[in-house]
């Protein structure tokens, strides 16, 4: 070969391997770029999983006392009589079974447990049989004040309800409040009693839903929610007999699901990235009873990869005033940077008192962790008030600002921005409020920039910048969590996952189905809705 050929080779070679060196770089890249791409919440295809409605859920339920007849030994001890007449009821263990019996007129209390107004209590009946009064007693040692709520029974059907309050041997309240009975319902199956707070549902279960028998808003008696009736009060079995028997297989205590779910947020640390601990995204929810101010303050958990829903906790406020509150709509994070778990409520509670209280944000905070079981957190006001709700915080390190958006009333529920340099005080409106109806505000991170969601009433989930709440689309979702004949103003609650998941994008939502035989005010809803989102 000449030795000119020869170069003339090379420097062809090397042309063509500086050509697909360049074109790899290129695609390198171009498929970098492409991945690094901003994506769009509008872009994002949400595609409903599963949907379930959780009512009084014995899987979900958080044990606070029992009484399991067939592991008794030692009645009079383990679960002590009080007879409250000379005439005394024969109560005794049979067949697995609590037998309370009487030929005269007895009344007896039968200890179950310790007191909290935010439980459900329930008695499981085997039979009855003759006249008189079933229930719950809950009071302090001495029953200088006491509160009794029972159903009346007579040949087997159910005729009533009735709640009496007393204190130092006066009668304070004895009334019915008795809802949807005719007299010919039979009583057997489950007695149900939802406390919230400032108020009850008592229901009866046999088979289907749980009937709605009975409801009182009760704190002008008796406030329930006052730290000396939950430091001092007991709670027990309540039986009038004029003559008959009753069995009950169980009696217990617990913190359950309520009727329906609502509210809800993801719980956060303090830049707004979701607390995925253990496997497990973090919510809190309002366990729902009827309308305002009869909620709960809920703490779920759920394993994004799949629909295990799991009730963690309740959380009670407590603003230095001698109550524990049912405040909801609450967003909680971990600030890392205090070791502390901070957030913000919505002060619902003072719907129990009206006159004296405004509804109000309040910011809370706990060194413990409020995650599980029964906790309270502080609150306190900060000077947000009127009609505003939804709120949701976060510190935007950039900024060097703590930002928070929520909902108020104009016309209509609608989101604003507001901005401060502390994370409890001074804020002030930077954006908004939107046209559009708003609720369920939260701020999530989707790629590598923040939005703004909210529901409306309009059908439609709505999706703004950040800060600024300019309109940028709606979220795409197929069978969205509502029909022709229901509300729309839910949750949106998009997370953004992290690598490792079959799916990008996590939705967590709810109805606006209120609980059927309930009168009004009822906002009761609802089932929840899984959806997982790609893009």
């Amino acid at each position: 070969m000449l030795l000119s050929n020869y170069f003339s080779l090379v420097a062809y070679v090397s042309m063509k391997i500086a050509s697909y060196t360049f074109l790899s770089l290129l695609l390198i890249v171009t498929v970098n770029n492409v991945g690094n791409s901003q994506v769009l919440p509008s872009e994002i295809q949400f595609v409903r999983q599963g949907v379930q409605r959780m009512i009084f859920d014995e899987e979900q339920s958080i044990l606070l006392a029992k009484l399991e007849p067939k592991a008794v030994v030692g009645l009079s001890t383990m679960y002590p009589i009080r007879h409250y007449l000379s005439e005394k009821a024969e109560v005794s263990v049979s067949n697995e079974q609590l037998v309370i019996q009487s030929e005269q007129k007895t009344r007896t209390g039968i200890w179950l447990g310790g007191f909290n107004p935010f439980a459900t209590y329930s008695i499981d009946l085997a039979s009855c049989s003759g006249e008189g009064e079933i229930g719950f007693e809950f009071s302090d040692t001495n029953q200088q004040e006491q509160f009794i709520i029972t159903v009346l029974v007579k040949d087997t059907l159910l005729t009533g309800v009735q709640l009496k309050v007393t204190k130092n041997d006066e009668v304070i309240a004895e009334e019915s409040v008795a809802v949807n009975l005719t007299g010919q319902e039979s009583i057997k199956g489950k007695i149900i009693l939802q406390m919230l707070g400032s108020g009850l549902v008592l229901y009866s279960h046999n088979q289907g839903l749980p009937k709605v028998i009975g409801q009182s808003d009760f704190n002008t008696y008796l406030d329930l929610r006052s730290k000396h009736c939950i430091h001092s009060f007991q709670s027990s079995l309540y039986l009038q007999l004029l003559e008959g028997q009753v069995a009950i297989n169980q009696a217990k205590i617990a913190l359950t699901t309520g009727v329906g779910l609502a509210d809800i947020r993801a719980i956060t640390y303090e830049n707004g990235d979701p607390l995925l601990d253990k496997g497990r995204l973090w919510y809190t929810m309002s366990i729902r009873g009827r309308a305002l101010p009869h909620h709960i303050q809920g703490v779920f958990s759920m394993n994004p990869s799949v629909f295990d829903v799991r009730l963690e906790g309740v959380i009670l406020f407590d603003r230095d005033d001698g109550l524990l509150r049912n405040e909801i709509a609450s967003h909680i994070f971990y600030d890392r940077t205090q070791d502390l778990w901070r957030g913000i409520t919505t002060g619902f509670s003072a719907f129990a008192n009206p006159d004296e209280e405004k509804k109000q944000l309040l910011v809370v905070e706990s060194k413990r962790d409020p995650r599980f079981g029964f906790s309270v957190m502080s609150a306190t006001p900060f000077g947000v008030v009127g009609d505003i709700e939804d709120p949701h915080l976060l510190f935007d390190a950039e900024a060097g600002k703590w930002r928070m958006l929520t909902c108020v009333n104009q016309d209509g529920y609608k989101a604003i921005m507001l901005e401060s340099d502390y994370w409890n005080k001074e804020y002030e409106q930077i954006a908004g409020p939107v046209k559009h109806n708003s609720t369920g505000t939260s701020l999530q991170k989707i790629g590598d920039k923040l939005y703004a969601f909210s529901g409306s009433k309009e059908r439609e989930i709505f999706i703004y910048t950040y800060p600024d709440l300019a309109e940028v689309g709606t979220l795409q979702m197929d069978l969205p969590p509502w029909n022709e004949t229901s509300g729309t103003r839910v949750w949106p609650n998009v997370i953004q996952l992290p690598e490792g998941y079959p799916f990008k994008y996590v939705a967590l939502m709810m109805d606006r189905f209120d609980y059927p035989g309930m009168p009004e005010p009822n906002w009761t809803y609802g089932a929840i809705y899984l959806y997982h989102g790609y893009d």
